[in-house]
């Protein structure tokens, strides 16, 4: 039995790498059906704020790869409710359907998870 994943990104879509390569794990993960889900935390939840531009800082849009999760299996989709809170991002104006948890919540799904891995 394949053991489950939890990846957390932490970065701005537009700080780098990161953000992509969290993504990019989680679309390979999914097309193996590997048991995974996301959490967006820190200013990771930036990734999945509205209307976004990311071509005026250089960076490729990843609207698509978000988009995609679903589709690739991943629908265990989480945000850090201080975390958007501290952003002023409000879960129901955000790009995907999140699960918005708390700091108790958040121990709890980490705890769930075989292996973690934050970008």
């Amino acid at each position: 039995m394949a053991k489950s994943m939890l990846i957390i990104s932490r970065q701005a879509p537009w700080n780098g790498p990161a953000a992509r390569e969290a993504l990019d794990i989680a679309l390979a993960g999914g097309a193996f059906d590997l048991p995974l889900a996301m959490l967006f935390l820190d200013d990771g939840v930036f990734q999945l704020a509205p209307g976004q531009q990311p071509a005026a800082v250089e960076q490729k849009n990843l609207a698509a790869n978000l988009q995609a999760l679903p589709m690739f299996g991943v629908e265990e989709l989480f945000a850090c409710q201080h975390s958007l809170a501290r952003r002023g991002l409000a879960a129901d104006g955000l790009e995907l359907p999140v699960e918005v948890l708390d700091n108790a919540a958040l121990q709890a799904l980490i705890a769930r998870f075989d292996q973690v891995v934050t970008l």
